[in-house]
């Protein structure tokens, strides 16, 4: 036999072997795509798109640079823990559990309470991640479609509750792709309708005016899932869920060991303490986020979406066309279209410098 022959046997046997062998409904996915930025405006992330100070970042490099990167990391990240304490005036009787970033979280949650008997619900459009992870757990998945302005459908959501009794609900606040912030009293109706536990997930609290961190104890079902992925430390990977000790303890059996890395630990703690710089940060984007809505806004046949988080979702008249526009010019955004009826023909815009806000402003137009 030619060696061509034997090449295609053996392509062959490994197709079979992964269909034989690989879950049918894992097959079925497509992986989370992540566009390559090298040389873009990046707009479709919602990263901070502001650098650590020369200082900071010197600052940063000792610190790292001391790191013992032949051992393992502290299997309990105690410092980072404390730090988070100290930054978010934590009290004593919470708990922390850490993340590779908030989708480790996201993950780790849903295969603690779900199952193949098992339900997990959240409102859609919402973070890809709930269903996919629910996917993962084997659990059945279901949305209940938002309204057309995006609020919560409560009844909806409430009904589906009763029927479905799930183990978990997803809620994001503000919520991701859509921006905005649902009704706070909508919010506490569903935690104290459910049966299971509500992960109320909270990645774009630096940009909101609301949360349920102080109130995490309340509830007997809550847990507050946050990352610090969107006030500018998006490459430490760092993501924390703060709830009683007792949901803690039980969730974090499957947090898996060594999970957040000995340069994330010695990194957090220094960052933490420059909380000042990233309030600004936060508050300049705020700014620029009521800039860039409502230069938007001024565009022909544009509707602009009421947001809190660092990103803008916008209607357009072709959302392809506008999207092959702005990444011709070297500006990459999120197309939403296709991704959910109520985003038809939806760009979803991070917010980013005046200059990089500018340029998507100017391209814009011209479309």
């Amino acid at each position: 036999m030619n060696a061509p022959d034997r090449d295609a046997l053996r392509d062959d046997a490994r197709r079979a072997c992964i269909a034989a062998t690989v879950r049918d409904d894992v097959q079925a996915l497509t992986r989370y795509a992540v566009a390559d930025a090298e040389g873009y405006i990046k707009l479709d992330a919602m990263e901070n798109p502001y650098a650590l100070p020369a200082e900071v970042a010197a600052a940063l490099g000792e610190a790292v640079s001391r790191v013992p990167i032949n051992r393992y990391p502290d299997g309990d990240a105690r410092a980072v823990k404390d730090a988070l304490r100290a930054a978010l005036k934590l009290p004593t009787d919470v708990s922390l559990l850490l993340g590779n970033g908030s989708d480790e979280l996201i993950q780790i949650l849903t295969s603690a309470v779900a199952g193949p008997r098992a339900s997990v619900l959240a409102p859609e459009p919402s973070f890809v991640m709930y269903r996919r992870s629910a996917l993962v757990a084997q659990a059945r998945f279901t949305g209940v479609a938002l309204r057309s302005d995006f609020s919560l459908d409560i009844e909806a959501v409430q009904d589906a509750i009763a029927r479905e009794r799930p183990a978990l609900v997803w809620l994001a606040f503000p919520n991701n792709p859509t921006g905005n912030l649902f009704e706070a009293a909508d919010v506490e109706r569903i935690v104290r309708a459910a049966p299971g536990l509500v992960a109320i997930d909270e990645a774009y609290y630096a940009y909101a005016d609301a949360t349920f961190l102080p109130r995490v104890l309340d509830f007997p079902n809550l847990v507050v899932v946050r990352t610090v992925s969107k006030i500018g430390l998006a490459g430490l990977r760092l993501g924390y869920a703060v709830g009683h000790p007792d949901w803690i303890a039980q969730i974090d059996k499957l947090r898996p060991p060594y999970n957040v890395s000995s340069l994330t630990q010695a990194a957090l703690p220094l960052l933490l303490a420059h909380g000042e710089l990233f309030a600004r940060q936060a508050a300049a984007i705020r700014a620029e986020r009521t800039r860039l809505a409502a230069a938007l806004a001024r565009l022909s046949r544009v509707h602009v979406f009421p947001t809190q988080a660092n990103f803008v979702l916008a209607r357009v008249p072709d959302a392809n066309a506008w999207f092959a526009a702005l990444r011709d010019a070297k500006i990459l955004v999120k197309n939403l279209d296709g991704a959910h009826p109520l985003l038809a023909s939806c760009l979803r815009i991070t917010v980013g410098t005046p200059a990089e806000n500018d340029a998507l402003i100017d391209v814009l137009a011209r479309c």
